[in-house]
């Protein structure tokens, strides 16, 4: 009896591993779908849309982008997290992905365990900038005006609560001492919308969402928030060159699987991501848009969550950021 068990077990074990081995080997036969946890629009779009387009041509289907937004890219997340685990759902997810568990007690997926990393794909520099009419066109300027007019800039604008950008502006916070109230939106777009608007006189957001209006002139860069000026943009100081050495971050684009998603087609989808971000015209098209490629392996980026989680997670406590 232990053996026909032994021998049905290995028997199902490798037809499992056979129809594994073969779906990886046509995968894929029909449209991607690569979810965006924020709306049309903002950095992460910009990025999908990239990268999309070049999976396209590589992987021969459709790469259809979904854009989810809520509850801090949460919401889209989860539909990544509960999709089936065969390579057709991916997500691509900013650097709030690695806060959103210190923002939000009870998340419907586990950041670490529910989802399989492909590749951090591009990393892009954080933007501080404000409405033209408001006074300051440095930092110290924009806080002496702030400090002076507190009615005329009592708040600022991220792409939602918990995001990095929202972190980004805590930080500015305890450094500088304002007291400015945090006004979350869905998504980056609609940010740089109230900003052109002077609904906010100040946001925190990528390059890649504010650019085309700064050199427009109807935004002004203070300062981008990255350790080293970006070679787009390299008028603009950075916020160490301005005084302010603690206040650095950047957003980093993550692509991801649902966890279980079988080793072979992770291993296609990787390649065939890496491949499009070392093509010259995916690295300048991302790189006029203020964000560089990075492409490293699953291990990286998985090491990258586990390190990234921890220190996000101080800050959010220090400022009691809860989500809005």
């Amino acid at each position: 009896m232990r053996r026909r068990q032994f021998m049905a077990f290995v028997s199902g074990a490798a037809i499992m591993l056979s129809a594994a081995t073969h779906a990886a080997e046509t995968f894929p036969t029909r449209p991607i779908r690569l979810v965006v946890p924020y709306p049309a629009g903002g950095g992460t779009d910009i990025v999908a849309r990239v990268l999309g387009q070049k999976l396209h041509e590589s992987l021969g289907q459709p790469v259809v982008i979904d854009n989810r937004g809520g509850a801090g890219g949460t919401l889209g997340t989860a539909v990544v997290a509960k999709s089936a685990p065969d390579g057709y759902t991916l997500a691509l997810v900013p650097t709030s992905h690695v806060i959103n568990p210190s923002i939000y007690p009870k998340l419907p997926y586990d950041t670490e365990k529910d989802f399989a990393p492909i590749t951090m794909v591009a990393s892009a520099a954080i933007l501080m900038a404000v409405n033209p009419r408001v006074g300051g066109t440095t930092i110290q300027s924009f806080v002496e005006a702030a400090k002076a007019n507190p009615q005329a800039v009592a708040n600022y604008g991220s792409a939602g609560a918990g995001t990095v950008f929202h972190l980004t502006g805590e930080l500015f916070k305890q450094l500088t001492g304002l007291s400015l109230q945090h006004v979350p939106y869905r998504g980056g777009a609609p940010t740089v919308t109230a900003l052109l608007a002077s609904e906010i006189p100040l946001a925190f957001e990528t390059m890649l969402a504010l650019q085309q209006h700064v050199r427009a002139g109807a935004l002004r860069a203070l300062a981008v928030t990255s350790a080293r000026r970006s070679v787009i943009m390299p008028e603009i100081p950075t916020t160490a060159e301005a005084g302010f050495p603690q206040l650095v971050a950047d957003n980093g684009y993550a692509l991801f699987a649902p966890a279980g998603t079988p080793a072979p087609i992770l291993a296609r989808l990787h390649d065939a991501t890496v491949s499009a971000l070392a093509l010259p015209d995916v690295r300048d098209r991302l790189r006029e848009q203020g964000a560089e490629v990075v492409g490293n392996s699953p291990a990286e980026l998985a090491a990258y969550v586990a390190a990234e989680i921890p220190k996000w997670a101080a800050l959010a406590r220090q400022a009691g950021v809860k989500p809005d």
